[in-house]
């Protein structure tokens, strides 16, 4: 799950911040913030990594399950198919 710091290191990697309950309206910037980066970005950061970690579940399963249907057809696999049956 994707936190509100998460996003504000996504857009600030060095970011000094203190945020109480995940609620962006409670940020505390210890480093005053001096890029001024807005609670809208960071609500609009969490949003895009939100979706793209979902995407990736959703891609892990897809590979998975085309892993599986290959294993059992005897085709070749590839990396991210076997990454996803055999978590390496």
């Amino acid at each position: 799950m994707i936190q509100l710091a998460d996003a504000v290191l996504a857009i600030k990697s060095d970011a000094e911040v203190t945020i109480s309950g995940e609620d962006v309206t409670t940020i505390v910037w210890h480093d005053g913030n001096p890029t001024n980066i807005t609670n809208q970005q960071i609500l609009d950061k969490k949003t895009e990594l939100d979706a793209a970690e979902v995407s990736a579940v959703a891609q892990k399963a897809t590979d998975k399950a085309s892993g599986k249907t290959k294993l059992k057809a005897g085709e070749a696999l590839t990396d991210d198919e076997i990454s996803a049956l055999f978590g390496d």
